[in-house]
Formats: structure tokens, sequence, C-alpha cells
């Protein structure tokens, strides 16, 4: 049987509790704030004008995504692979999630809200202490401001040292790649890509 309606969803779920439903924020309080600015990483969610998803991480120094004031968050676009797929999003779109994390911390904060690309300079030297100077920055209006439970990353045992696993459990990325598109020759090692990744970082 697939579940077809709220109704029929709602008989297998108690309502959410007061605290769940309170919890929600209009805007980023100074916990919200202090959140981000220890967060090395976040999680971008955007869709574009055929309601197709996509979620891309983030990441940079503990406070590389700047808190302005209450209702705005900016991210500098460091360099990446060029896809460019949530910055096409944004210019569809607009709408944004965010999903922030500490390591070490088990809770995770939610944003959601609408976004837009800039190339003011005023933004973008909020960045300058970056390696890469970002070409544009993502200015978010943030809607909705939200702690998550810790439950999900305690059942993940996410930070855990003895729940990670050794890279070698999987092929390199290039083995990979080379696979999933028919790369013809020897593919290149992990140490070398590693290498290249940081001149770029």
């Amino acid at each position: 049987m697939h579940i077809e309606s709220i109704e029929q969803l709602r008989t297998l779920y108690a309502p959410a509790k007061e605290r769940a439903r309170l919890k929600q924020l209009a805007a980023m309080d100074p916990h919200c704030r202090r959140f981000i600015e220890l967060s090395p990483f976040v999680v971008i969610a955007s869709s574009d004008a055929t309601h197709a998803l996509d979620a891309s991480p983030r990441g940079g120094a503990p406070g590389f995504a700047k808190t302005l004031d209450p209702h705005t968050v900016v991210i500098g676009d460091a360099p990446g692979n060029n896809r460019l797929d949530t910055l096409e999003n944004i210019l569809a779109i607009g709408s944004i999630g965010l999903l922030f994390m500490i390591p070490g911390v088990d809770e995770t904060l939610r944003i959601n809200g609408t976004a837009r690309l800039s190339c003011d300079q005023a933004l973008l030297r909020l960045f300058d202490a970056e390696k890469n100077r970002p070409k544009l920055a993502i200015e978010i209006t943030v809607t909705q401001a939200y702690l998550h439970c810790a439950k999900a990353l305690m059942r993940s045992r996410l930070w855990d040292p003895s729940a990670q696993q050794d890279r070698s459990v999987l092929p390199t990325m290039g083995e990979m790649i080379g696979s999933q598109i028919g790369t013809q020759g020897a593919p290149e090692s992990q140490e070398a890509m590693l290498a290249r990744y940081r001149n770029d970082l």
C-alpha cells in the first residue's frame, strides 16, 4: 500500500510536539548565527524550473558562511567543477535550503529561504582572506531557521572515530568515474587527485 494523502500519512505518526513546532523561527537568532560561525560545512539544496532537485556540499574554514544580520547569510562561491548546478538553479527558481554541520556536534541547523547571486564588491570583500577570492557570492534571505535534533547523526555515528571507513573500501575517484564514463587508459591515482585538489582549494 502506498501513502497518497496527508490523512493517510498522519495515521502513522502522532502530531508534532509543541517544541518541534515552536523551534522554527522566521529569522536567525544568536544561537543560529553562532552555529553558522562555527560550521565548516553546509549542504545546499535547490531545484530548477522543472523541479529537478540538487543537493551540493560546500565547505571552508569555520565561518566561511557569513551572517550579516538575522535575515542574511552570504556564501562565497569557491572553485568547483564548473557544472554550476546550484547557481543555475538559483537563477531559475531562487528557493534554497541549507543544512549546516559542525564536526563533533550531532545537532544540525536548517535554513530555508530565497537566494540571489551577487558580484557586489562589498560582499566579495568579506572573503578577502580566502586563498581564491570568489567571483560571486550567494546571498540568502532567511525565511525559516531551526535547529534539528541529534537523532540522525547519533544513529549514523557520523563523528565517531570507530565508525570511520578506510578510503580503500571504495575504488579511487578516478577509477569510479573512469568506469562510469568509459575513460580509456590508466585512471588518476587518489594521491594525484588530492594533490591537484589542494592547488585549487
